[in-house]
């Protein structure tokens, strides 16, 4: 009998077919192009490979390409593997929009399958089920799942990357750092592995680390790769975060902004609003062009509220737009989907789009107002804390503006250890 490298029986009795399987598998796991032609060759030696029809479906998953899953998903028939059937449960929950329902399968499937990385690979970050839940306490849940994990997957190298990364959200980043080292040095041409040491770098306020790690990292990675536009966004926050806005603009204008962009659409929104919002918090001169076209992007790519990290992108621009009629329309939205049990961010989103309007006009008091209540549970609207971070420096500037220099004292003392630094 064929496994995979985690000792997983396949259902293909074909040498070949597996060896595609496993080099699209850490492709795909390794945020690396050309996973799709490797599952169309593995299925090619053996038609009936079911493990390799899901895994082409999830590539197109992972793309953003909703019509391609479908049709791969509905070709890989019913007659699958009881361990191939349940993934395509887990993506097929996915693609019909039911999160929730998704990540109780993906729950269920670990319990029988618990090294099914494939699986796992749906909530194993910060972007993934548990991550854009919007249900309190996700950074901890993410962390004792993995946690729990642990044992199964020993030094593997694609686990690590994850768990170290879901240890540094936590604020364990004395544990994080060595399981982090190990994953590197094991593989490190891993885009998630240098995802997690960017944001190790930025947990400890260690910039010119990041600086340093990245600029030598990038360069061997290819621009198809999702993950390329995201670690030059964590180079350019760091630039930012150093003094270096100048090249931090250019990044922006060639890598995470640019019209060639190979990742999901919305990290390519969540990304741009992030850095433009924090450059103007740094004193940087606002470039109304820029978010012309970024809100001009928002409204297509997400028309309708769904995702919370995207959504409270999407209000940064309306507010900066002064695009009052689409706050308000995307506010009646969330309120209904909160009221019908379909979004667990609840009222944040909108609060934060009030915030970030009344900054637009200067009314600094109410921008306080808005997000001082939900700052104890910022973290159900989405996003790693680098991301996040972004809530904290539009209320440190709120209270600077108001003049509120003991409120603006007290948040700064009530940070996490050896955060990163806010540049206000």
């Amino acid at each position: 009998m064929l496994t995979d490298r985690y000792g997983l029986a396949l259902d293909t009795g074909s040498a070949a077919a597996r060896d595609a399987y496993l080099a699209g598998c850490e492709r795909l796991l390794s945020m690396y192009p050309g996973a799709e032609a490797l599952f169309d060759s593995a299925i090619a030696e053996d038609p009936g490979f079911g493990l390799a029809r899901i895994a082409r479906a999830r590539a197109f998953q992972m793309a953003e390409d909703a019509a391609a899953t479908r049709a791969a998903l509905d070709a890989a028939g019913t007659t699958l593997s009881p361990r191939a059937a349940s993934q395509a449960r887990v993506f097929r929950l996915m693609l019909d929009g039911a999160p929730q329902a998704a990540l109780a399968a993906v729950r269920a499937h670990l319990a029988e399958w618990p090294c099914d990385a494939l699986v796992l690979s749906t909530t194993a970050n910060q972007t993934g089920l548990i991550g854009l839940s919007g249900l309190p306490g996700r950074e901890q849940d993410l962390a004792d799942l993995l946690d729990g994990l642990a044992p199964h997957y020993g030094e593997d190298w694609w686990f690590a990357a994850h768990h170290g990364m879901a240890l540094s959200e936590v604020g364990e980043v004395a544990r994080a750092r060595p399981i982090l080292e190990a994953s590197y040095a094991a593989h490190p041409r891993n885009g998630y592995i240098a995802h997690s040491i960017g944001h190790l770098h930025y947990e400890t306020g260690d910039h010119e680390g990041a600086i340093a790690f990245l600029r030598g990292w990038l360069p061997g990675y290819p621009r198809a790769g999702r993950l390329h536009g995201h670690l030059h966004w964590h180079l350019a926050l760091s630039e930012l975060q150093a003094g270096n806005a100048a090249e931090g603009f250019r990044l922006y204008a060639e890598a995470f902004a640019a019209e060639e962009y190979h990742a999901p659409a919305r990290l390519k929104l969540t990304d741009g609003a992030a850095f433009l919002w924090r450059a103007e918090l740094a004193g940087h001169p606002r470039d109304p062009d820029r978010w012309r076209a970024l809100h001009a992007f928002a409204q297509a790519v997400a028309p309708r509220p769904g995702m919370p990290l995207a959504d409270w992108h999407v209000v940064l621009t309306q507010a900066v737009l002064g695009d009052g009629e689409g706050l308000a329309a995307r506010a009646e939205a969330m309120a209904a989907m909160t009221a019908a049990g379909r979004y667990p961010a609840g009222p944040a989103i909108t609060a934060l789009g009030r915030a970030f309007a009344a900054m637009e006009r200067q009314e600094f008091d109410v921008a306080i107002e808005a997000i001082a209540p939900i700052m104890a549970e910022r973290a159900r609207i989405g996003g790693s804390r680098a991301q996040v971070d972004l809530v904290e420096a539009t209320l440190l500037k709120a209270y600077l503006g108001a003049g509120r220099l003991a409120e603006m004292r007290a948040l700064l003392a009530a940070r996490r250890p050896a955060a990163a630094a806010l540049p206000v």
